[in-house]
């Protein structure tokens, strides 16, 4: 859980930077960069207003600074949850997970989550040198993203994999129902992507974003309706990325209530988005590893429906 602590106080400097002012009084308290995301994420302002950190303040005005305070986290409870385990060794273990399941605990999902479901049964991870709600956890799916995850065993394997991921040779491919059919057959989405600015929770493509690339190629298009169903490979990992990018283009996941179109056309309960390959190098042998996943029953059975 959280907390926070808030700072008042009324600047007397005249012609200084918003950031700089702000550092000069509290700059015991947070480093820059933490300065900086506590402006994006909206808690700071500056006469009950958000400005930019670079505004030069005039003197006199009120500033208010929310600083999170994390508690001590509760210990996530083992939970004998069934797992589909695809494949495992002494390092690893890559998983087919359903749509709805939580990958990690947070405020509004504590339990029954693929965390809590690794620790019963596999409680060494308990030791790894993270946060015990990231135990084992190399990279993220959204809940109601279904399909392969990759999870580390012990820290020297997290380590090793999640070097795989920063330098982008991990393989990672999706299957995606659109809405609509792209302009082109095959194509390639570079757009930055950060946290959407009207609204907090979400993501948007931004100019000052973070690189993001993906590619999608169109692999079925005989539906009714426009749909179509294509194979979008990611070569960066941002959050929402595939949602985001394919919403950017015009042609937003069938089910995704988030980016997509506000009258779905079908009564999906899930966003039609599935993690169907993965390839990465095992840690300790180095031997490249290839993996799929078929679409789960749901979301054939809706693809049926379309041809029909």
């Amino acid at each position: 859980m959280t907390t926070s602590d808030q700072i008042d106080f009324t600047t007397q400097e005249s012609g200084e930077r918003l950031d700089k002012i702000i550092m000069a009084h509290i700059g015991d308290r947070l480093s820059r960069a933490q300065l900086k995301t506590l402006m994006i994420d909206g808690l700071v302002t500056v006469d009950g207003k958000q400005i930019k950190p670079g505004a030069k303040l005039k003197g006199g005005e009120h500033i208010q600074v929310t600083i999170p305070v994390r508690e001590e986290p509760e210990k996530v409870q083992p939970e004998n949850i069934p797992l589909t385990v695809i494949y495992e060794d002494d390092d690893l273990a890559v998983i087919d997970k359903p749509a709805g399941m939580v990958v990690h605990p947070g405020d509004l999902n504590e339990t029954s989550t693929l965390v809590s479901a690794l620790l019963s049964r596999w409680p060494q991870i308990a030791a790894m040198n993270v946060e015990e709600k990231r135990a084992g956890i190399v990279h993220r799916l959204d809940k109601d993203t279904s399909g392969l995850i990759l999870i580390a065993k012990h820290d020297r394997a997290r380590r090793k994999l999640s070097e795989q991921f920063q330098e982008r040779t991990v393989e990672k491919v999706y299957t995606a129902l659109l809405e609509k059919r792209p302009q082109t057959s095959v194509g390639r989405i570079e757009a930055p992507i950060g946290r959407d600015p009207k609204q907090r929770k979400r993501m948007a493509v931004a100019r000052n974003g973070r690189p993001a690339i993906s590619e999608y190629t169109v692999i079925d298009d005989q539906f009714s309706g426009d749909f179509t169903l294509a194979k979008v490979r990611l070569l960066t990992g941002r959050t929402h990325q595939i949602r985001v990018h394919m919403a950017f283009i015009g042609c937003p996941i069938v089910g995704d209530r988030v980016y997509g179109f506000r009258k779905q056309r079908i009564g999906l309960k899930r966003q039609f988005l599935h993690a169907s390959e993965l390839a990465f190098d095992q840690p300790t042998s180095g031997e490249r590893l290839h993996f799929e996943s078929p679409l789960p029953p749901g979301l054939l059975n809706i693809l049926s429906k379309l041809r029909g």
